[in-house]
């Protein structure tokens, strides 16, 4: 994997009358980038144009917001929404975005998708244990999603373990397993799900927040993943984050966990894992040695070597937590 640029949106750009910020998940379809905001008052859809030069990011051009609201107050209104991450699915014509909802609050996460307008809302049936609100951490639920890669169903993940599934990651190894689940269009449920192992946290402790999870996933071929970790440690101000990004894969000895409700206590042969990039490897490319909270992430334009690229997005929490960049992060997908 090889790293080609970065691009920083600069900050307070408007459009629509919406601020740009919030970015927690990509797709590029048809030389659009799709982008869902999170903001849970006003949850949107941003969608822009990218401009590329030998290779660099030369512009991000941010031409239509889509605003996730029902003039007929039956869901939006109803549910609120603290969406994650997004996918459009082509043949169906519509755009599927996970929602953590908020479990402090007894809001269920879910999982949508609406048409290319925003409208005609249709949530999908997921398996109890992973819906009950007791069984998720707040603000550690649906994470990451991403089409799969035949095109007939998709992969959604938790930030964090579920509470019966095992303990939150650290700074020494832990017991940390995260369940991939498929889910199938043709029988409309969950057919298959497997357990990845998330790593420990790398920094040292200093501040009170301490945290590692599933940040996004793409399926990248037939049971090969490549997956986002990231970790943050505060007190170390715009530095705390640790991005990396794995290959996961699935083989056939895999064990297969969807109708295992709590994997905690439970010997499972895990997705196997290689790290592919750690951003503290390219800091000295990154805008003042940051590498931001990293929350999407996509195949982007084929490049004229005929390799893929990646396209990465940070959600810059609208810097309501001091500050941090709209960092968007462009990639050539190269695996040995």
């Amino acid at each position: 994997m090889k790293f080609l640029d970065e691009y920083i949106i600069q900050d307070s750009l408007m459009h629509s009358g919406f601020k740009i910020g919030g970015l927690s998940g990509v797709d590029y379809v048809n030389d659009t980038l799709y982008f869902v905001v999170d903001d849970g008052r006003k949850p949107r859809v941003v969608l822009a144009t990218m401009k590329l030069q030998d290779q660099k990011v030369d512009s991000l051009d941010f031409f239509k917001t889509i605003e996730l609201k029902d003039s007929a107050s039956t869901f939006f209104n109803k549910t609120y929404l603290d969406v994650e991450s997004i996918f459009v699915d082509q043949e169906s014509g519509r755009m599927h975005i996970t929602s953590e909802g908020s479990i402090n609050y007894k809001v269920k996460p879910l999982i949508f998708s609406l048409n290319l307008d925003g409208k005609d809302p249709i949530t999908y049936e997921i398996p109890k244990y992973l819906s009950n609100l007791e069984n998720h951490h707040h603000n550690k639920s649906f994470e990451a999603s991403s089409r799969s890669f035949d095109g007939n169903g998709f992969w959604f993940t938790t930030e964090a373990p579920l509470k019966q599934d095992g303990e939150l990651a650290s700074f020494s190894d832990t017991n940390s397993p995260i369940r991939f689940s498929y889910f199938d269009y043709a029988s409309n449920k969950v057919t298959k799900q497997f357990a990845y192992p998330l790593g420990k946290i790398d920094l040292a402790p200093k501040g009170k927040t301490k945290v590692n999870g599933i940040t996004a996933i793409l399926e990248y071929k037939a049971n090969r993943f490549l997956v986002v970790e990231r970790a943050y440690v505060s007190g170390y101000g715009s530095h705390g984050n640790v991005v990396k990004i794995f290959e996961a894969n699935i083989s056939n000895s895999t064990s297969d966990t969807k109708h295992i409700k709590a994997l905690e206590g439970k010997s499972l042969d895990f997705m196997e894992k290689k790290l592919l990039l750690n951003f503290k490897d390219v800091k000295a490319q990154l805008t003042e040695g940051i590498i931001d909270n990293i929350e999407g992430i996509s195949f982007g334009p084929v490049l004229k070597n005929g390799n893929k690229s990646l396209v990465l997005i940070a959600d810059d929490n609208f810097q309501n937590f001091g500050k941090q960049l709209n960092q968007f992060i462009f990639l050539e997908l190269i695996i040995k």
